[in-house]
């Protein structure tokens, strides 16, 4: 057992070495985020002086991965947002109407005249002037039905079509609107998330919450205000036909029709066709920019599909004016001068530059499907989160202190083996945190403190089995080479039960709770590791030296 060979004492040494080089980072956290941030802004927008100051500020031949810290230790915003899904209901019902009104007007021989009499709701309704034309109607209505795309609702129909009297209803089915609501949650969340990676926070928790529900945690943020402009606008961008401007907000706008504020004058309204000609949805790309006047304005770039729309419309509408719609307000209304082709344009407007830089994000991540309702929200000081670090440091330390000290005390020379491998073990677990780019919050450092306390515990499990075995008088090489082994077993099982249940935790818990099972886990690893291998050597090492002919432990 003494006799470890040369190799094994490099694969030893060598991931202690590893594991200490990976954690250095997180000595200077301030000066390795300040210069990872500068090399991620050198990529995305280019490099300045002042950039490639900060990028020197750590060599980049070091490793540079940190530690992220979690909401409760940094500060930030916390939200937990509703998604209104019954809005895409509503849409799904606006766009159906263009075709559905072109087909029954191709048969008004046989269902007769027909408007749309709802005000834009989740139930699309008709009203025909002749009931005898239901049928006909029903038939038409439900040509447009298309199957459920679910594995769970296979056969059934998106929509259902029924008819009374002189009224035809149209709504989505139950099968589609629970299909609708998982895509629209879905969908949330993946916009969202671009959204708050557009600015570059690091490790925010953005996840599902029951069913209609997100929950969003975003460190190192402001406030949860500012969170809330970033992610609540809908940033909803829509072309419209204009059919008049009024300066009445509560005039009737006909059938099929809507009216909306001009962002500028709020006194000012315009009544615009509800079904737009093209969404932001088919938007590929948006930028903040100048327009010829040096005033801030977004460029912007449809798909092929919509810019073939867009330079349909304007085609066949020149001297006719459109509206450009920004979440319910009209930005702009310009009479369309010329055919514009190419997919692009530009929005102008009374902005300033943090708005049309914010707009140009929103848009570029895309358009929420539907609204967000904020049911709770925290902001989380930096002050808060640094008393919590802390907390955390003088738990650390006293449970160092105190383990050490007992250590020393009860196995004296071995003792300080073992106090040395407890000091390479905690280096080793925020190196290995530092690999896989964990975050650390409060309950993670709870974690690093119990970790602490059973670090020593295989030790203390071989130091007393070589106290059994030196009674036997068989010398103390062979004293520490039983120690070992036959305390080998007890350590494996231990660990292997307490393992068991941090990764019970890990799958079963979420949030803070798997930030607890992640620091616990690893500091397993990496105490039997430090227990069986670092101390062993340390010990061989010490032996193979000495010689003596009698050991205390």
């Amino acid at each position: 057992m003494l006799n470890i060979p040369l190799w094994n004492r490099i694969v030893i040494w060598g991931l202690v070495a590893l594991g200490l080089i990976l954690a250095l980072p997180n000595l200077f956290y301030g000066r390795v985020e300040q210069a990872n941030d500068a090399r991620a802004a050198i990529v995305q927008a280019g490099a300045t002086p002042e950039r490639e100051a900060e990028a020197a500020g750590w060599p980049d031949w070091l490793p540079h991965g940190l530690v992220n810290l979690g909401l409760d230790l940094r500060g930030g915003a916390h939200l937990l947002a509703e998604v209104q899904v019954a809005d895409v209901y509503a849409s799904r019902m606006d766009a159906l109407w263009p075709e559905l009104r072109d087909a029954l007007r191709g048969a008004r021989d046989e269902v007769g005249t027909f408007r749309r009499v709802d005000e834009g709701g989740d139930v699309l309704r008709i009203r025909l002037s002749d009931p005898s034309g239901m049928a006909r109607a029903l038939e038409i209505a439900r040509g447009f039905a298309e199957p459920v795309s679910s594995l769970t609702s296979a056969g059934s129909n998106d929509i259902d079509v029924a008819g009374s009297g002189a009224e035809l209803t149209i709504q989505l089915s139950e099968a589609e609107r629970e299909a609708v609501d998982d895509r629209t949650i879905r969908q949330s969340l993946e916009i969202i998330r671009r959204r708050v990676d557009e600015v570059g926070t690091r490790e925010p928790t953005i996840q599902r919450q029951g069913a209609d529900r997100i929950l969003i945690q975003v460190p190192g943020i402001g406030s949860a205000e500012e969170l809330k402009s970033l992610i609540g606008t809908t940033a909803q961008l829509t072309f419209n036909a204009v059919v008049s401007r009024t300066t009445d907000g509560n005039a009737n706008p006909g059938t099929g029709n809507m009216i909306l504020p001009m962002m500028d004058d709020p006194n000012q309204f315009m009544i615009l066709e509800r079904t737009p000609v093209v969404t932001g949805e088919e938007l590929t790309d948006s930028q903040p920019e100048f327009d010829q006047n040096g005033r801030p304005a977004v460029t912007f770039r449809f798909n092929p599909s919509g810019a073939r729309a867009f330079g349909d419309y304007t085609a066949d509408n020149i001297g006719s004016p459109f509206a450009i719609v920004l979440d319910e307000e009209v930005i702009s209304a310009p009479v369309i001068q010329s055919y514009i082709g190419g997919g692009s344009g530009i929005i102008t407007g009374n902005f300033t530059v943090e708005e049309s830089t914010e707009l140009a994000v929103l848009l570029r991540a895309g358009a929420l499907p539907a609204e967000l309702t904020f049911l709770e929200e925290r902001t989380i000081g930096p002050e808060l989160g640094q008393d919590s670090i802390e907390a955390g440091r003088i738990a650390c330390i006293v449970a160092f202190v105190a383990v050490m000290v007992l250590m020393g005390a009860s196995y004296g020379l071995f003792g300080l083996f073992a106090n040395i491998a407890l000091l390479i073990n905690v280096g080793l677990i925020f190196g290995l945190l530092s690999l896989i780019g964990a975050t650390l919050t409060l309950p993670g450092i709870a974690g690093i403190v119990l970790t602490i306390g059973m670090a020593v515990d295989a030790n203390v499990l071989v130091f007393e089995r070589i106290r059994e075995e030196l009674k036997t008088a068989r010398g103390p090489s062979r004293a520490i080479e039983l120690g070992y082994e036959r305390a080998l077993s007890a350590i494996i099982d231990a660990n292997i039960t307490t393992f068991i249940i941090a990764t019970i935790l890990f799958t079963l818990g979420s949030g803070p709770v798997r930030g607890f099972a992640v620091t616990l886990g690893i500091g397993i690893l990496t105490s039997v590791f430090t227990a069986i291998f670092v101390t062993r050597a340390m010990i061989a090492t010490w032996y193979g030296r000495r010689r003596p002919k009698t050991i205390e432990v």
